[in-house]
């Protein structure tokens, strides 16, 4: 490293540390707010933000088992027109753009004429656990609930690229979904990917655990990127397009990014100079069960469960603490069978021996020796991005 640039890093370093002593820490997410009365089709009622466009979060109690049924999967669309009807016999996806043959193919097509490929993935909003935030920060106020983990089934996106034929100077990938604005200015919700991050684990999926699609969660057809955030999985996918150029775009350039700091923190009334994109996820945990405010017996057997996940490092503990944080003990993992992306189940026996309000805690850490930080730890960002303090539920001994 040349000198100059020595100096210039660690004044950068240093100035991240000062603006994140000096920002407000972040604390427990909202929990327990109602479950709607009405149900959306294919779906359980669930806590409702918006029915246009359609936004539900999933309660706790779902996240005590490691795979999240389809009826329970959250829901964040970004624009308000949807379809209502789509013809599978006539709806297409187009591969179009820096390759040698231009071509659509059928939902038929894709499941009699390529490899058929399964995934286990965590799908994550960017904005999960949003509502930690202080002051708040802009965007759906999510508690812990923007997240679910699915058996995904599809095609790989190379096979379709693969058969595309790509030219020398292709380097970038940008998808569109059906999903459109009111408003005619509004951009379309694209997203871009390199192709140098493309992997067999990117599928084109139109099945979620052995079902077709939910409507609700992209139907016919979605994108899925293991280890990244949702804002990445187009969904109702209609149009993959190959370019030489990285295409500015507003759902790349300007949402979805949090400050270009070790932090990734900012001052609300000033927003840090540089930012990157949010992509991949960082280590987290949720406890299922028991649930805030659950009633509980004094000197009862209780089994703690929750699940743990990353971006596709690999969680390797989940440590329980129910003294604040003193000492911490390992929960028992699932034998991680489902693979690297999905949620890793986590069970944590113990008898309370005192009458009073209990706080259980959980800290999850993966192969990388990254650990869930205390809320108090994580500062503030303008768009309440990547929040995965350590979770706690508070119980009450009787």
């Amino acid at each position: 490293m040349k000198r100059r640039d020595f100096f210039k890093t660690s004044l950068a370093a240093a100035g991240a540390l000062s603006l994140s002593s000096t920002l407000e820490a972040a604390h427990q997410p909202k929990d327990g707010r109602a479950i709607s009365p009405l149900a959306f089709p294919e779906k359980r009622p669930m806590i409702t933000y918006s029915d246009r466009p359609p936004l539900l979060e999933s309660p706790r109690h779902v996240f005590a088992r490691p795979i999240t049924e389809n009826d329970d999967f959250f829901v964040r669309w970004y624009m308000p027109e949807i379809p209502t009807y789509i013809d599978l016999k006539t709806f297409r996806i187009k591969v179009s753009g820096l390759v040698e043959k231009e071509f659509e193919v059928s939902i038929h097509d894709l499941k009699t004429q390529y490899e058929q490929v399964e995934v286990v993935a965590v799908l994550q909003c960017g904005g999960n656990s949003r509502s930690a935030f202080t002051p708040t920060a802009g965007g759906i106020q999510w508690g812990s609930g923007a997240m679910g983990c699915a058996k995904w089934k599809g095609v790989r996106l190379r096979d379709l690229l693969h058969r595309a034929g790509l030219k020398k100077e292709a380097k970038w990938i940008g998808f569109n979904g059906l999903e459109t604005a009111s408003y005619y200015k509004t951009p379309n919700f694209i997203r871009e990917l390199q192709l140098e991050e493309l992997d067999d684990h990117v599928i084109v999926a139109y099945q979620m655990n052995d079902e077709d699609l939910p409507y609700l969660n992209g139907f016919p057809l979605r994108l899925v990127i293991p280890g990244t955030y949702s804002d990445s999985w187009v969904k109702m996918l209609s149009e993959i397009r190959v370019t030489s150029d990285y295409e500015k775009l507003f759902f790349m350039d300007i949402a979805y990014r949090v400050p270009d700091n070790e932090c990734k923190c900012e001052e609300p009334h000033k927003k840090y100079p540089t930012t990157k994109p949010i992509t991949k996820m960082n280590v987290k945990s949720v406890i299922g069960y028991p649930e805030n405010g659950a009633l509980i017996q004094n000197g009862s057997h209780i089994v703690t469960r929750g699940v743990a996940f990353d971006d596709g490092t690999g969680i390797t503990a989940v440590l329980i603490s129910i003294d604040g944080g003193k000492t911490w003990e390992k929960a028992q993992l699932d034998s991680g069978s489902a693979g690297r992306y999905a949620f890793r189940g986590f069970r944590y026996s113990f008898k309370p021996k005192t009458q009073g309000k209990l706080t259980i805690m959980s800290k999850a850490v993966n192969r990388a020796g990254e650990e869930q930080p205390f809320a108090k730890d994580i500062k503030w960002n303008h768009g309440g991005y990547k929040y995965n303090g350590i979770d706690e539920v508070t119980v009450e001994v009787i």
